[in-house]
């Protein structure tokens, strides 16, 4: 340095810098260090930054003014600084020699400057809208200045004249000119030529924001502010940054997984080609998906395993996932590395803050420069925290969309046995819960070599204060490690246990809300309470237990560091005589230690996450590795022949290891013929389909299709989309053609029925269609897709007889639409085997037969044998295909009927046993529609909205439930609070606060105490008191660990579980009593959503919350109070400082709060779209909509990360605000340290600096806890609206309880009885009046919508009178309890629901009656043998809606409730289509015989069973049309007679 300045220039002198009070720096240092120290960092940085330009183009930005003037100030300043080069020059002329270093430093900075300007220019040509590097660079310049400019001036004072004038005026033009720059820079160019900004509709500001825009995350401020204002919609979120959108991320994950999968494959390959010659790839239908055709037989592969030592090894996805997303993450490694440094600068300046207040006589401004490094290094350390974690979440973020998309393309293309192997659920919950997985793990990956680094740091610093005394601390710590393990797994076993209970609950409650019509009917609803609350006990145990391990788990975790430092210090003292703790060491000790424990909490964690994340990818690249589909197994040239399907020896199978189901096919069917294809149930027809469509895997032959084929699977599968959608699939609209399809597949009368015409929206699995509707969608769109080739899986089974044959005649037959196109149909309708083409019949699986109709019935062969078996049935079919029918079609929304919700209905695939079942029905039930579609018939269209789960409604209606939740929730009203707090108790709620306040108090007080502590080093009493300060210490911090575990005890496994138990209670209590009107009008989504996730808020989420909130609430609370206490000017600055955090947290809470609101609608569209997918994977490849789907699921994710992304960044954006505000008080409490010093200890000062250190940390958790309070909260809110819905009349009412053996007679009169469905509707039942003699028995008819149903179930009180009355043997219905009535009326309904549990609790949920009565009902209803040849008995388990029964036992076993129960009137609401006519004879004889003396109603849809009774009442519109006797009805010929004759009873 002295060659450089010479001798009259010194580079540093002590006594002018840091022992005066008016410091200042030399002229060598500052012409030196000062000057080159901004040129050094941008000549080090430059190449890196240039090398990033090239490589990111974003397109070039038009010179601006702003542009031009930072250029012109760069010349300006490369000019200033050869000025004073040239200076120099010149005074050597003149004689006067300066030192080498006033050449140097003015060329250095003169070269820097004109690469400065250059960058300028190229980053305009780049595209840069604001540069860091610059910016950083001018900043740098600027700060360097600021001591010459200082320095001049003050020699000027002293000095009376400038000495040296023109260096003097040159400096000062250049600091103006260098802060012209910063300021310049800290604005924004525009944005490049044609980049996505200018075209976007709603960019992401953050494309275009400033460098310091992007530091602080200012640039979310605007959609803060417009959250604040009013709720967040979907329209004001940003487009997504195109690099996170899917069409960026996905391909960037397959390309790296298809490298993978070759490399893998190639490995794998080698050897075995060098061991075996591979089996000839043409006969595997198989992409090579993980081992080619290497893996033909197990023995060769172990060969292979022997004589190789490569293993085939599986691709791997985590590589693949390293290489497309890890150098994105490294960057915010990277932050985190810095931010680890930073973080141990604080305690650093905290030693030396405490040593400047203990010193006499220093200068003040070293206190005032180290509190002002705290405050920087602490904002440093926040930026940097901030943009690691933005990283982070990012790359988390682009990890489940690749993820997302991998797999949902994947799922499109995996062969069936692959399907088999993962269900519907395990795929998407791949996409949920796993994809979820990674996502976490990500953002706190880095934490895996982090929390070693900052653990190492901070031990090392501590042995340097504390020596080897640390040991003892660490020792505890590590002590509580495996602790808190224990524990963690503890609490895992017990959540898996209560997730059982949860579902066995959620599961029951579904089956309740299912049957809840048969409920009622039968007064069961307390039995099925005590069900529900007796796995609510179970489920609220386990609760109790984990709410016991948390409590220790939280006392170990809050006490931890006070138990670190006191027996370190503890140690440290009695240790040796000399150890004196003074405040130095104790609060830079603490300091560490509280930075120690982050890391030692998070490790176990992010090691748990990482064992968890590892299951999650090796089930996704299980997944990822099925093999796929062959697209070349079928060909598809478009070559002109006369055959467009040919099989030419075809055996398939459905999976390779599989035997195959078709044998030697040979088909050629000729271009524009129609082929039947018929056959027994199970016989391989579906399959052959499947086989054309290249669904299986072909083990030998070859199958060619030419021309584009459309397909109608044989369940329909219907879209979550309008009716229109679903058949235009894709297709452009075309009016003509499109009204010509709804004509030609009947679907024009349906759709005047639906209530938006084409536009209805169709829940998922086509929930409001009946299964007719369904199967006429499917080949309506069938039909608009205009293929060549048309493949018919049985489409006409699902529909009504004259449906079939209008299908037929109009669409499929020869005279149809499709008349010249190639049709394949596989039927079971007999009637239209004379009108086809061709015959093929199939046996197990082989061709047995084919040709024409009359050439088959000639050869006498299967086909003739299968005529003859179904020929008897089908006419029956025929003639009953009649007006009644047509009648039928007219889905009548109004009657209550299929209220009896059928549970086929929500069951999309009906298992084999029963699809047989149900196809011998269609053909011999008298009223066409099968099963699936009768139940739904009647009431399709009005209020079906049970079993579809709350966010797929309807479009309008999802937005409504959206908004109805908001605008209650615009903030939450203290009465919700209050309702809670009401619920744990009004006293205990307040004890709970006071003890939290007590904890915190004794954790302060400790502290305090550790402050006078080591004031006693001062005073030098240290060793008389050491035993009792250590005494106090301990006994300070233990009681702070007591009240916290008695608080957590009292409030988590006590109060806290009260109010859940409460709360559920309540809810299922109004649920149960709630009229049946409302189950009609609530989907059942709606009500189990409230059992499950709300009740699980308040179970598990609302008490985690307010134990976090109050103990961070009255930490911050503490903080400040001590601070002011000890320098009371900190109050005037925590004012306005509050003012600001509660600002912040409004606008903060009200956003994130719209924003997780938006999200979680907007992801289970995702889901829902992805399952409807893989089960309609088939359709939408035969239709070639490969690509449009993929499309579609990537536009709802990207939808669902468009609120995800701003749900990031405005945590990002809380915490940089919150932590600023910390920052200020770490500032004010040093600065008025500073001040104070004379009348403060540094044991106090110490205390105080390190509390406001701690509290960034509990501000932000404060405002995040209260965030998150608040969205639950509102739990309470939604459960309590549901427990106090209307209810219905009591169920008994005790001082008209009727006597007992009521009714004895068993008459029933109805006196001008009217009754409708809800308010405002019309009535359904006019002025009926009529009466029964008791053993009377009584046939209901009319047409659909008579009123013939809700005449029974007035008799039930289901639906109360609009006016008149009822009265049965003379009581009035009307005034006694509803179970006392119920319990005494028997119904048979219509369709038998049944409840998961065993049988003789489906029949007697009371235990009311013996075994034995039990036997013999059974016996009378004809289940005596089924029953007694089962193993279990009576114990029988019946599944959910007792789907392990066929139908007709199901009928049976309500048949047997009936006969236990045995009352005098009986009503039965005869099954339809439901019941095969055999159970049916045997319902109607038991009935006869066992009920002769009861009094009968029975709604008759088949006359013949009511031709023997009584009298026959005739409703008509609600009205008494005709009342008499079956016979006197017939003579009359009136519409009774009518009915007759439709029905072939007469001629």
């Amino acid at each position: 340095m002295e060659r450089l300045c010479g001798q009259k220039l010194p580079f540093w002198v002590a006594n002018q810098t840091l022992h005066t009070d008016r410091p200042d720096l030399p002229e060598c240092f500052q012409l030196s260090v000062l000057s080159w120290l901004p040129c050094i960092y941008l000549w080090i940085v430059c190449p890196v930054y240039l090398f990033y330009l090239k490589k990111n183009n974003r397109g070039y930005i038009m010179m601006s003014i702003k542009n031009r003037v930072k250029t012109v100030i760069g010349l300006l300043l490369w000019i200033v600084c050869w000025t004073d080069v040239f200076y120099t020059f010149h005074e050597l002329r003149h004689g006067h020699s300066q030192p080498p270093i006033y050449f140097v430093t003015p060329l250095v900075l003169g070269m820097t400057m004109l690469l400065a300007t250059f960058l300028i220019q190229f980053e305009r040509l780049r595209g840069v809208q604001s540069s860091g590097v610059l910016f950083i660079f001018w900043f740098l310049c600027v700060l360097c200045a600021i001591v010459p400019f200082r320095s001049k001036i003050l020699q000027v004072s002293s000095q009376s004249e400038v000495s040296d004038k023109l260096r003097f005026t040159t400096f000062y033009f250049y600091f103006s000119l260098v802060v012209c720059e910063l300021i310049l820079c800290c604005f924004n160019e525009r944005p490049p030529l044609f980049s996505s900004v200018v075209t976007d509709p709603n960019p992401c500001p953050e494309a275009t924001a400033g460098f310091l825009s992007r530091m602080t995350f200012w640039w979310f401020t605007s959609m803060a502010i417009k959250g604040y204002k009013m709720p967040l919609e979907t329209k004001d979120l940003w487009s997504l940054n195109e690099r996170d959108s899917s069409k960026v991320t996905v391909p960037k994950l397959f390309r790296e997984w298809e490298k993978e999968q070759v490399k893998a494959n190639s490995q794998h390959s080698q050897p075995s080609q060098a061991v075996y010659s591979k089996p000839p790839a043409s006969t595997t239908n198989h992409v090579a998906g993980e081992g080619g055709g290497g893996e033909s037989n197990p023995e060769e592969v172990e060969v292979l395993l022997s004589s190789q030592k490569a293993a085939p090894r599986q691709p791997s996805f985590l590589r693949a996932l390293i290489k497309a997303f890890g150098p994105y993450f490294l960057i915010g490694s990277g932050f985190k590395l810095l931010q680890d440094m930073i973080t141990f600068v604080n305690p650093q300046l905290l030693r030396m803050l405490i040593s400047f207040t203990k010193q006499k006589g220093v200068p003040d401004w070293w206190g005032y420069t180290l509190a002002f490094l705290m405050f920087f290094a602490a904002f440093l350390q926040t930026l940097m925290l901030h943009h690691h974690f933005q990283y982070c979440f990012v790359t988390g973020m682009n990890v489940r969309t690749a993820v997302i998309g991998a797999i949902y393309r994947k799922a499109l293309v995996i062969t069936n046995a692959a399907k088999r192997s993962s269900t519907v659920g395990e795929i998407v919950n791949l996409m949920s819960v796993d994809a979820q997985r990674f996502m976490d793990l990500i953002t706190f990956l880095n934490m895996l070599w982090s929390a070693p680094l900052q653990i190492m740091l901070a031990l090392y610093f501590l042995c340097q204060y504390l020596g080897a005394s640390v040991l003892a601390g660490v020792a505890v710590m590590i002590m509580l490690i495996p602790f808190n393990a224990v524990i963690a797994m503890k609490t895992r076993a017990y959540q898996v246990e209560q997730m059982q209970y949860k579902d066995s609950r959620i599961k029951l409650m579904n089956e309740i809300l299912n049957g809840i019509k048969v409920l009622k009917l039968y007064a069961w609803e307390n039995s099925f309470k005590e069900k529900v609350l007796a796995i609510r006990q179970k489920e609220l145990n386990v609760l109790r237990k984990t709410a016991y391990l948390g409590a220790l788990s939280t006392m170990a975790w809050t006490s931890a560091p006070f138990l670190v430092s006191l027996t370190t210090f503890a140690v440290y003292v009695t240790v040796d005589e000399n150890n004196v703790l003074d405040a130095e060491k104790a609060f830079v000790s603490l300091s560490l230690f509280n930075i120690l424990r982050f890391p030692l909490n998070m490790l176990p964690q992010v090691i748990s996450s990482i064992v968890q994340a590892s299951v999650s990818l090796k089930r996704i690249q299980g997944f990822l590795s099925h093999d796929e589909l062959d697209p070349n197994s079928v060909e598809r040239k478009n070559t002109a022949t006369d055959f467009s399907v040919t099989v030419v020896n075809g055996k398939f199978t459905w999976a390779k290891e599989d035997p195959p189901v078709l044998h030697s096919i040979n088909v050629m069917v000729p271009q524009g013929s129609l082929l039947a294809v018929v056959g027994h149930v199970g016989c391989g027809k579906s399959s052959l389909i499947s086989a054309l469509l290249g669904e299986m895997e072909k083990v030998e032959g070859e199958v060619s299709i030419r021309g584009s084929v459309a397909y109608v699977p044989q369940q329909a599968w219907i879209q979550n989309a309008t009716l229109r959608d679903n058949i235009l699939f894709g297709k452009p609209y075309n009016e003509q053609k499109y009204r010509c399809v709804l004509e030609t597949c009947a679907l024009t009368p349906d759709l005047e029925v639906l209530p938006g015409g084409d536009l209805t929206e169709i829940g998922e699995k086509g929930i409001n269609l009946s299964g007719g509707q369904r199967q006429r969608v499917s080949l309506a769109r069938a039909l608009y897709s205009d293929t060549d080739i048309y493949l018919l899986d049985d489409p006409l089974s699902a529909v009504d007889a004259h449906v079939a044959k209008h299908i037929f005649d109009k669409l499929i037959g020869p005279e149809g639409v499709l008349k010249g196109k190639t049709r394949i149909l596989v039927t079971h309708g007999i009637s239209f085997l004379p009108q086809v083409d061709n015959i093929m019949v199939m046996v197990e699986g082989r061709v047995s037969e084919m040709g024409s109709y009359q050439e088959l019935l000639k050869q006498n062969g299967a086909f003739a044998e299968f005529l003859r078996n179904y020929s008897l049935e089908d006419i029956i079919e025929e003639e009953e295909a009649s007006e009644d029918l047509i009648e039928d079609e007219e889905l009548y929304p109004e009657d209550a009927l299929s209220n009896h919700t059928d549970m086929v209905d929500n069951e999309p695939v009906i298992n084999e046993a029963k699809r047989n079942f149900i196809r011998q029905i269609s053909i011999i039930s008298a009223e066409g529609e099968n099963l699936r579609s009768r139940s739904v018939r009647k009431h399709s269209c009005s209020q079906r909205k049970h079993s579809e789960p709350q966010e797929k409604k309807k479009p309008q209606e999802v937005e409504k439930l959206i908004q109805a939740e908001t605008s209650e929730t615009g903030r939450v009203k203290t009465k919700v609070y209050l309702e809670y707090a009401k619920a744990v108790g009004p006293l205990l709620s307040v004890v709970i606060c006071f003890l939290y306040g007590c904890q915190s108090a004794a954790a302060i007080g400790a502290n305090i105490w550790l402050s006078q502590w080591t004031n006693d080093a001062s005073t030098n009493q240290t060793q008389e008191n050491v035993n009792m300060r250590v005494g106090v210490y301990a006994a300070l911090g233990i009681a702070q660990g007591v009240l916290l575990l008695v608080n957590c005890l009292l409030c988590r496994a006590y109060s806290m579980l009260r109010a859940a138990e409460l709360t559920h209670r309540n809810l299922l209590q109004g649920v149960l009593r709630a009229p049946q009107a409302f189950f009609e009008t609530t989907p059942t989504g709606r009500l189990l959503n409230r059992f499950s996730k709300d009740v699980d808020t308040i179970d598990s989420h609302i008490p985690d919350n307010i134990d976090i909130w109050m103990r961070t609430f009255w930490y911050t609370l503490n903080v400040l109070l001590i601070c002011s206490a000890l320098t009371p000017m900190f109050l005037i600055v925590v004012a306005p400082l509050m003012v600001f955090y509660w600002w912040v947290q409004r606008f903060y809470v009200a956003t994130s709060r719209q924003l997780k609101r938006l999200e979680s609608v907007s992801r289970s569209p995702i889901y829902s779209h992805f399952s409807e997918t893989i089960t309609g994977s088939s359709v939408i490849r035969a239709y070639g909509r490969h690509n449009s789907f993929v499309l579609m699921s990537d536009l709802k994710v990207d939808e669902n990360q468009k609120s995800y992304y701003p749900g990031i960044v405005s945590n990002r954006w809380l915490g940089v605000r919150i932590e600023f505000i910390g920052n200020c008080i770490v500032l004010f409490a040093a600065l008025f340290a500073v001040i104070g010093k004379d009348n403060l200890s540094p044991g106090l000062v110490g205390l105080s600096v390190s509390y406001a250190l701690q509290v960034t940390m509990s501000l932000n958790w404060l405002v995040r806890m209260t965030s998150d309070l608040e969205s639950n909260i509102v739990a309470v809110e939604r459960v309590k609206e549901y427990s106090e819905t209307k209810t219905e009349a009591p169920w008994e009412v005790e001082d008209k309880k009727p006597p007992a053996e009521w009714p004895i007679e068993g008459n029933v009169d109805f006196r001008g009885y009217s009754v409708r469905y809800r308010e405002g509707l019309d009535l359904v039942l006019k002025n009926l009046s009529l009466s029964v003699k008791g053993g009377e028995k009584i046939g209901i008819v009319g047409r659909t919508g008579a009123g013939k149903s809700s005449m029974t179930l007035c008799l039930f009180r289901l639906l109360e009178a609009a006016g008149g009355e009822i009265t049965i043997d003379e009581v009035k219905i009307a005034e006694i309890g509803l179970h006392d009535l119920r319990s005494k009326l028997t119904i048979i309904p219509q369709e038998p629901v049944l409840f998961s549990g065993t049988l003789r609790m489906n029949l007697d949920p009371f235990e009311k009656y013996s075994d034995e009565e039990v036997w013999k009902a059974l016996d009378h209803s004809h289940l005596h043998k089924f029953v007694s040849n089962h193993p279990a008995k009576l114990e029988l388990e019946c599944s959910e809606g007792g789907e392990n029964l066929s139908v007709g036992q199901r009928q049976l076993v309500c048949l047997a409730r009936a006969l236990l129960r045995k009352t005098r009137i009986l009503i039965l609401d005869e099954a339809t289509a439901a019941i095969d006519l055999e159970t049916d004879d045997l319902i109607q004889s038991t009935i006869r015989t066992q009920f002769e003396d009861c009094t009968v109603f029975t709604i008759a849809h088949r006359l013949n069973t009511i031709m023997d009774y009584t009298r026959v009442l005739v409703l008509d519109k609600g009205q008494i049309a005709e009342f008499d006797t079956p016979t006197n009805l017939m003579s009359k010929k009136g519409i009774f007679y009518g009915m007759a004759k439709d029905a072939g009873l007469t001629q």
